[in-house]
Protein backbone atom coordinates (compact mmCIF):
# COMPACT_ATOMS: atom_id res chain seq x y z
CA UNK A 1 0.00 0.00 0.00
CA UNK A 2 0.87 3.66 -0.87
CA UNK A 3 2.73 5.32 2.43
CA UNK A 4 0.28 8.47 2.98
CA UNK A 5 1.34 11.79 3.57
CA UNK A 6 0.74 13.75 6.56
CA UNK A 7 1.22 18.25 6.85
CA UNK A 8 2.29 18.59 10.51
CA UNK A 9 4.24 21.86 9.98
CA UNK A 10 3.31 25.40 8.05
CA UNK A 11 5.61 28.49 7.79
CA UNK A 12 4.97 31.65 6.01
CA UNK A 13 5.67 34.97 5.23
CA UNK A 14 3.89 37.13 2.51
CA UNK A 15 2.52 40.63 1.98
CA UNK A 16 -0.39 40.17 4.66
CA UNK A 17 1.69 38.74 7.27
CA UNK A 18 5.03 38.17 8.30
CA UNK A 19 3.90 34.48 10.11
CA UNK A 20 0.99 32.13 10.35
CA UNK A 21 -1.11 34.07 13.36
CA UNK A 22 -1.16 37.43 10.91
CA UNK A 23 -1.97 35.83 8.00
CA UNK A 24 -4.64 34.12 9.30
CA UNK A 25 -5.96 37.58 11.18
CA UNK A 26 -5.45 38.99 8.02
CA UNK A 27 -7.85 36.17 6.23
CA UNK A 28 -10.44 36.95 8.74
CA UNK A 29 -10.37 40.31 7.47
CA UNK A 30 -10.58 40.17 4.02
CA UNK A 31 -7.49 42.07 4.43
CA UNK A 32 -5.24 42.41 1.02
CA UNK A 33 -1.40 43.03 1.54
CA UNK A 34 -1.47 44.74 -2.18
CA UNK A 35 -0.38 48.57 -1.96
CA UNK A 36 2.30 50.59 -3.73
CA UNK A 37 5.65 49.92 -2.74
CA UNK A 38 6.95 51.58 0.45
CA UNK A 39 10.07 49.56 1.61
CA UNK A 40 11.89 49.95 -1.33
CA UNK A 41 10.98 52.64 -3.31
CA UNK A 42 14.42 53.57 -3.85
CA UNK A 43 15.37 50.44 -5.64
CA UNK A 44 11.70 49.08 -6.84
CA UNK A 45 10.59 52.47 -8.82
CA UNK A 46 7.89 51.29 -11.20
CA UNK A 47 4.22 53.14 -10.26
CA UNK A 48 2.25 50.10 -9.82
CA UNK A 49 0.64 47.98 -7.23
CA UNK A 50 2.48 45.10 -5.81
CA UNK A 51 1.87 42.64 -2.55
CA UNK A 52 5.11 43.82 -1.03
CA UNK A 53 6.38 41.92 2.61
CA UNK A 54 6.51 45.07 4.92
CA UNK A 55 9.46 44.34 6.06
CA UNK A 56 13.27 46.14 5.85
CA UNK A 57 16.78 43.92 5.41
CA UNK A 58 17.45 44.62 9.08
CA UNK A 59 13.18 43.54 10.01
CA UNK A 60 13.84 40.26 7.89
CA UNK A 61 17.52 39.67 9.61
CA UNK A 62 15.58 40.45 13.04
CA UNK A 63 13.02 38.04 12.18
CA UNK A 64 14.84 35.32 11.03
CA UNK A 65 16.80 35.88 14.26
CA UNK A 66 20.25 35.71 12.76
CA UNK A 67 22.74 38.20 13.15
CA UNK A 68 23.31 40.56 9.99
CA UNK A 69 25.90 39.08 7.83
CA UNK A 70 26.52 40.49 3.97
CA UNK A 71 25.69 37.50 1.60
CA UNK A 72 22.36 36.99 2.54
CA UNK A 73 19.31 37.99 -0.39
CA UNK A 74 15.90 39.26 0.75
CA UNK A 75 15.03 35.60 -0.70
CA UNK A 76 17.25 33.53 1.31
CA UNK A 77 15.99 35.97 4.14
CA UNK A 78 12.34 35.18 3.89
CA UNK A 79 12.75 31.60 3.35
CA UNK A 80 14.53 30.73 6.84
CA UNK A 81 11.94 32.71 8.56
CA UNK A 82 9.37 30.72 6.62
CA UNK A 83 10.85 27.16 6.71
CA UNK A 84 12.38 28.17 10.76
CA UNK A 85 8.55 28.77 11.24
CA UNK A 86 7.67 25.44 9.71
CA UNK A 87 9.66 23.43 11.21
CA UNK A 88 8.95 24.89 14.57
CA UNK A 89 5.31 24.51 13.81
CA UNK A 90 5.68 20.49 13.60
CA UNK A 91 7.90 20.47 16.54
CA UNK A 92 10.74 18.77 14.57
CA UNK A 93 13.54 17.55 16.32
CA UNK A 94 16.52 15.95 14.56
CA UNK A 95 16.53 12.12 14.35
CA UNK A 96 19.14 9.74 12.74
CA UNK A 97 16.42 7.24 12.32
CA UNK A 98 14.30 10.03 10.25
CA UNK A 99 15.71 10.66 6.48
CA UNK A 100 14.67 14.43 6.03
CA UNK A 101 15.07 16.64 3.11
CA UNK A 102 14.50 19.98 2.29
CA UNK A 103 13.16 21.00 -1.62
CA UNK A 104 12.84 24.11 -1.91
CA UNK A 105 11.89 26.30 -5.13
CA UNK A 106 12.82 29.76 -6.05
CA UNK A 107 12.87 31.53 -9.49
CA UNK A 108 15.37 34.83 -9.53
CA UNK A 109 17.41 33.85 -6.24
CA UNK A 110 18.99 36.69 -4.89
CA UNK A 111 18.52 38.74 -8.16
CA UNK A 112 17.69 41.95 -5.63
CA UNK A 113 21.26 41.87 -4.55
CA UNK A 114 22.99 41.32 -7.95
CA UNK A 115 20.81 43.60 -9.72
CA UNK A 116 21.90 46.01 -6.93
CA UNK A 117 25.24 45.77 -6.65
CA UNK A 118 25.91 44.79 -10.54
CA UNK A 119 28.27 48.25 -11.26
CA UNK A 120 30.47 46.84 -8.31
CA UNK A 121 31.05 43.84 -9.87
CA UNK A 122 32.07 44.96 -12.98
CA UNK A 123 34.23 47.93 -10.91
CA UNK A 124 35.21 47.30 -7.23
CA UNK A 125 35.16 43.62 -6.36
CA UNK A 126 33.72 45.07 -2.51
CA UNK A 127 30.54 43.13 -3.05
CA UNK A 128 31.70 39.93 -4.53
CA UNK A 129 30.03 37.75 -1.81
CA UNK A 130 26.64 38.56 -3.34
CA UNK A 131 27.58 37.01 -6.48
CA UNK A 132 26.84 33.70 -5.33
CA UNK A 133 23.15 34.22 -4.48
CA UNK A 134 22.20 34.45 -8.00
CA UNK A 135 22.10 30.65 -7.49
CA UNK A 136 18.53 29.41 -7.12
CA UNK A 137 20.51 27.13 -4.77
CA UNK A 138 22.17 29.48 -2.38
CA UNK A 139 18.84 30.39 -0.29
CA UNK A 140 18.42 26.42 -0.35
CA UNK A 141 21.67 25.55 1.43
CA UNK A 142 21.24 28.58 3.82
CA UNK A 143 18.08 27.07 5.01
CA UNK A 144 19.25 23.56 5.33
CA UNK A 145 22.51 24.62 7.12
CA UNK A 146 20.30 26.54 9.53
CA UNK A 147 17.87 23.83 9.98
CA UNK A 148 20.70 21.13 9.86
CA UNK A 149 19.00 19.04 7.10
CA UNK A 150 22.09 16.91 5.82
CA UNK A 151 20.18 13.62 4.19
CA UNK A 152 18.67 15.55 0.42
CA UNK A 153 18.08 19.11 -1.11
CA UNK A 154 17.40 20.37 -4.04
CA UNK A 155 15.99 23.31 -5.99
CA UNK A 156 13.08 23.37 -8.53
CA UNK A 157 12.35 26.20 -11.01
CA UNK A 158 9.71 25.80 -12.35
CA UNK A 159 8.28 29.37 -13.21
CA UNK A 160 4.64 29.78 -11.00
CA UNK A 161 3.93 26.41 -9.89
CA UNK A 162 7.84 26.09 -8.73
CA UNK A 163 6.75 25.26 -4.94
CA UNK A 164 3.79 23.42 -5.99
CA UNK A 165 6.35 20.94 -8.07
CA UNK A 166 8.38 21.08 -4.97
CA UNK A 167 5.71 19.15 -2.36
CA UNK A 168 5.02 17.14 -5.22
CA UNK A 169 8.62 16.23 -5.71
CA UNK A 170 8.51 15.68 -1.54
CA UNK A 171 5.26 13.92 -2.04
CA UNK A 172 6.74 11.28 -4.13
CA UNK A 173 10.18 10.88 -2.30
CA UNK A 174 8.27 9.88 1.28
CA UNK A 175 5.73 7.57 -1.09
CA UNK A 176 8.50 5.60 -2.57
CA UNK A 177 10.49 5.17 0.77
CA UNK A 178 13.13 7.72 -0.34
CA UNK A 179 12.87 10.32 2.62
CA UNK A 180 10.81 10.11 5.73
CA UNK A 181 10.13 13.97 6.00
CA UNK A 182 10.30 17.01 3.58
CA UNK A 183 10.48 20.69 4.44
CA UNK A 184 9.36 22.25 1.16
CA UNK A 185 7.75 24.65 0.03
CA UNK A 186 9.76 28.21 -1.91
CA UNK A 187 10.51 31.86 -1.45
CA UNK A 188 10.37 35.08 -4.10
CA UNK A 189 11.30 38.59 -3.78
CA UNK A 190 10.31 40.99 -5.67
CA UNK A 191 13.21 42.32 -8.15
CA UNK A 192 13.33 44.85 -11.46
CA UNK A 193 13.18 41.68 -13.22
CA UNK A 194 10.12 40.74 -12.04
CA UNK A 195 8.48 44.39 -12.63
CA UNK A 196 10.11 44.78 -15.89
CA UNK A 197 9.53 41.52 -17.54
CA UNK A 198 6.16 41.06 -16.57
CA UNK A 199 5.61 44.93 -17.67
CA UNK A 200 7.36 43.62 -20.98
CA UNK A 201 4.53 41.40 -21.26
CA UNK A 202 2.11 43.77 -20.92
CA UNK A 203 0.11 41.89 -18.07
CA UNK A 204 0.59 44.18 -14.86
CA UNK A 205 -2.84 45.74 -13.93
CA UNK A 206 -2.47 49.25 -12.88
CA UNK A 207 -5.17 47.95 -10.25
CA UNK A 208 -4.95 45.51 -7.51
CA UNK A 209 -5.76 42.24 -9.54
CA UNK A 210 -9.12 41.05 -9.98
CA UNK A 211 -9.20 37.87 -10.85
CA UNK A 212 -11.90 35.91 -12.84
CA UNK A 213 -13.44 38.98 -13.61
CA UNK A 214 -15.10 40.61 -16.87
CA UNK A 215 -12.42 43.51 -16.42
CA UNK A 216 -9.28 41.93 -15.27
CA UNK A 217 -6.43 43.57 -16.89
CA UNK A 218 -3.33 41.49 -15.70
CA UNK A 219 -1.54 40.16 -12.51
CA UNK A 220 -0.70 41.99 -9.50
CA UNK A 221 3.15 40.85 -8.15
CA UNK A 222 3.71 40.04 -4.74
CA UNK A 223 6.91 38.05 -2.82
CA UNK A 224 7.18 36.01 0.10
CA UNK A 225 8.18 32.55 1.23
CA UNK A 226 6.05 29.56 2.28
CA UNK A 227 7.01 26.03 3.87
CA UNK A 228 5.37 22.70 4.95
CA UNK A 229 6.88 19.81 6.52
CA UNK A 230 5.43 16.36 4.89
CA UNK A 231 5.82 13.52 6.86
CA UNK A 232 4.67 9.66 6.14
CA UNK A 233 3.07 7.68 8.52
CA UNK A 234 5.61 6.34 10.61
CA UNK A 235 7.25 9.34 10.41
CA UNK A 236 4.11 10.86 12.26
CA UNK A 237 3.62 7.87 14.61
CA UNK A 238 7.08 7.76 15.77
CA UNK A 239 7.52 11.57 16.96
CA UNK A 240 3.39 11.53 17.88
CA UNK A 241 2.67 14.41 15.72
CA UNK A 242 -0.57 16.87 15.26
CA UNK A 243 -1.22 16.31 11.58
CA UNK A 244 -3.18 19.18 10.29
CA UNK A 245 -4.23 17.25 6.76
CA UNK A 246 -3.32 15.09 4.47
CA UNK A 247 -1.94 15.52 1.06
CA UNK A 248 -3.80 13.01 -1.68
CA UNK A 249 -3.58 13.38 -4.81
CA UNK A 250 -1.26 15.64 -6.82
CA UNK A 251 -0.71 16.10 -11.02
CA UNK A 252 1.68 17.56 -13.56
CA UNK A 253 1.25 17.97 -16.91
CA UNK A 254 3.50 20.26 -19.54
CA UNK A 255 1.66 21.22 -22.27
CA UNK A 256 4.07 23.52 -23.77
CA UNK A 257 1.43 25.44 -25.70
CA UNK A 258 3.78 28.36 -25.82
CA UNK A 259 6.46 29.66 -23.46
CA UNK A 260 4.26 32.24 -21.36
CA UNK A 261 0.58 31.70 -22.66
CA UNK A 262 -1.59 29.08 -21.47
CA UNK A 263 -3.59 27.16 -23.95
CA UNK A 264 -6.92 28.70 -25.10
CA UNK A 265 -8.77 25.14 -24.43
CA UNK A 266 -7.11 24.74 -20.54
CA UNK A 267 -5.73 21.12 -21.58
CA UNK A 268 -2.98 21.58 -19.32
CA UNK A 269 -4.76 22.67 -16.45
CA UNK A 270 -7.45 20.13 -16.78
CA UNK A 271 -4.36 17.36 -17.56
CA UNK A 272 -2.87 18.43 -14.11
CA UNK A 273 -6.29 18.77 -12.32
CA UNK A 274 -7.44 15.06 -13.41
CA UNK A 275 -4.05 13.78 -12.69
CA UNK A 276 -4.31 14.89 -9.19
CA UNK A 277 -8.32 13.24 -9.26
CA UNK A 278 -7.27 10.26 -9.93
CA UNK A 279 -4.49 9.83 -8.00
CA UNK A 280 -6.39 10.47 -4.55
CA UNK A 281 -9.17 8.33 -5.60
CA UNK A 282 -11.94 10.93 -5.71
CA UNK A 283 -14.79 11.96 -7.35
CA UNK A 284 -14.96 15.13 -8.55
CA UNK A 285 -18.07 15.68 -6.44
CA UNK A 286 -16.33 15.05 -3.51
CA UNK A 287 -14.32 17.87 -4.10
CA UNK A 288 -15.33 21.03 -1.95
CA UNK A 289 -13.25 24.43 -2.67
CA UNK A 290 -10.81 25.27 -5.51
CA UNK A 291 -7.95 27.75 -4.71
CA UNK A 292 -7.34 28.47 -8.07
CA UNK A 293 -4.41 29.86 -9.75
CA UNK A 294 -6.45 32.70 -10.85
CA UNK A 295 -3.94 35.07 -12.07
CA UNK A 296 -6.34 37.92 -13.98
CA UNK A 297 -5.02 37.86 -16.48
CA UNK A 298 -7.27 37.50 -20.16
CA UNK A 299 -6.03 34.20 -21.47
CA UNK A 300 -4.78 32.04 -17.79
CA UNK A 301 -8.87 32.98 -16.30
CA UNK A 302 -10.46 31.88 -19.13
CA UNK A 303 -8.23 28.51 -19.68
CA UNK A 304 -8.87 27.49 -15.83
CA UNK A 305 -11.88 28.21 -15.87
CA UNK A 306 -12.69 26.36 -19.13
CA UNK A 307 -10.61 22.97 -17.85
CA UNK A 308 -12.66 23.21 -14.29
CA UNK A 309 -15.88 23.30 -16.17
CA UNK A 310 -14.55 20.29 -18.67
CA UNK A 311 -13.60 18.32 -15.25
CA UNK A 312 -16.23 18.93 -12.90
CA UNK A 313 -19.26 19.43 -14.97
CA UNK A 314 -22.08 20.15 -13.00
CA UNK A 315 -20.37 19.21 -9.70
CA UNK A 316 -18.14 23.01 -9.74
CA UNK A 317 -17.18 23.40 -6.26
CA UNK A 318 -16.48 26.67 -4.39
CA UNK A 319 -13.80 28.70 -6.41
CA UNK A 320 -11.65 31.91 -5.89
CA UNK A 321 -8.43 33.18 -5.98
CA UNK A 322 -6.40 34.64 -2.95
CA UNK A 323 -4.12 36.16 -5.30
CA UNK A 324 -5.63 39.49 -4.57
CA UNK A 325 -4.56 38.82 -0.85
CA UNK A 326 -0.82 38.03 -1.62
CA UNK A 327 -0.21 38.97 -4.92
CA UNK A 328 1.43 36.81 -7.56
CA UNK A 329 4.61 35.00 -5.48
CA UNK A 330 5.41 33.64 -8.40
CA UNK A 331 7.56 30.33 -7.31
CA UNK A 332 6.26 31.04 -3.68
CA UNK A 333 2.84 30.80 -4.80
CA UNK A 334 1.91 27.11 -5.14
CA UNK A 335 3.03 26.88 -1.04
CA UNK A 336 1.55 29.69 0.19
CA UNK A 337 -2.03 29.08 -2.10
CA UNK A 338 -1.22 25.10 -0.66
CA UNK A 339 -0.79 26.67 2.96
CA UNK A 340 -4.12 28.85 2.61
CA UNK A 341 -6.15 25.96 1.48
CA UNK A 342 -5.12 23.68 4.60
CA UNK A 343 -6.00 26.68 6.58
CA UNK A 344 -9.58 26.01 4.87
CA UNK A 345 -9.80 23.20 6.27
CA UNK A 346 -8.50 23.72 10.00
CA UNK A 347 -10.81 26.90 10.09
CA UNK A 348 -13.82 24.99 8.01
CA UNK A 349 -13.80 28.91 5.65
CA UNK A 350 -13.65 29.50 2.15
CA UNK A 351 -11.74 32.44 0.92
CA UNK A 352 -12.92 35.30 -1.22
CA UNK A 353 -12.03 36.56 -4.29
CA UNK A 354 -11.59 39.96 -3.85
CA UNK A 355 -11.99 42.83 -6.24
CA UNK A 356 -14.66 40.57 -8.25
CA UNK A 357 -17.58 42.66 -9.55
CA UNK A 358 -18.69 41.31 -13.13
CA UNK A 359 -18.81 38.15 -13.89
CA UNK A 360 -16.91 35.99 -17.05
CA UNK A 361 -19.21 35.80 -20.15
CA UNK A 362 -17.27 32.97 -21.23
CA UNK A 363 -17.80 30.48 -17.97
CA UNK A 364 -20.71 29.36 -16.26
CA UNK A 365 -19.73 29.79 -12.46
CA UNK A 366 -18.84 32.95 -10.85
CA UNK A 367 -16.08 32.63 -7.62
CA UNK A 368 -17.18 33.31 -4.32
CA UNK A 369 -17.17 36.75 -2.96
CA UNK A 370 -17.26 36.98 0.83
CA UNK A 371 -15.65 34.93 3.47
CA UNK A 372 -17.66 31.48 3.94
CA UNK A 373 -17.68 30.59 7.79
CA UNK A 374 -18.46 27.36 9.46
CA UNK A 375 -18.82 25.85 5.85
CA UNK A 376 -17.97 22.25 5.28
CA UNK A 377 -14.72 21.72 3.98
CA UNK A 378 -12.75 18.60 3.83
CA UNK A 379 -10.94 18.37 0.45
CA UNK A 380 -9.58 21.34 -1.14
CA UNK A 381 -7.56 21.82 -4.30
CA UNK A 382 -5.01 23.91 -4.95
CA UNK A 383 -3.84 24.97 -8.98
CA UNK A 384 -0.30 26.51 -9.73
CA UNK A 385 0.27 27.38 -13.55
CA UNK A 386 3.82 28.29 -15.04
CA UNK A 387 4.95 29.59 -17.85
CA UNK A 388 5.63 27.02 -20.56
CA UNK A 389 2.50 25.09 -19.84
CA UNK A 390 4.34 23.86 -16.63
CA UNK A 391 0.79 22.75 -14.21
CA UNK A 392 0.53 21.49 -11.09
CA UNK A 393 -3.08 20.27 -8.93
CA UNK A 394 -2.53 19.58 -5.50
CA UNK A 395 -5.96 18.09 -2.86
CA UNK A 396 -5.44 18.08 0.55
CA UNK A 397 -7.72 16.20 2.69
CA UNK A 398 -9.22 16.99 6.38
CA UNK A 399 -7.57 13.84 8.47
CA UNK A 400 -9.95 12.97 11.87
CA UNK A 401 -8.52 10.74 14.31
Amino acid sequence: MPRRIFITGLGIISGIGNNLRETMNSLLQSRSGIGKISYRKNYLTEDVPVSEVKCSEEDLFRLADITYSEGYSRTALMGIIAAKEAWTHANSVHSPELRTGLISATIVGGMDKCELYYQDFLHNDSRNIYINTYDCADSTEKIADLLGIRDFLTTISTACSSSANALLFGARMIRHGLLDRVVTGGTEALTKYHLKGFNALKILDEEPCKPFDARRNGITLGEGAAYLVLESEESVKTSNKQILCELIGWGNACEAFHQTASSPDGIGAYLSMKKALDLSGLNPGTVDYINAHGTGTDINDIAEGLAIERLFGQDIPLVSSTKPFTGHTTSAAGAAEAILSILCIQHQMILPNLNFSKPMKELTFTPVTKLLRNVPVNTVMSNSFGFGGNDTSLIFRRVTR
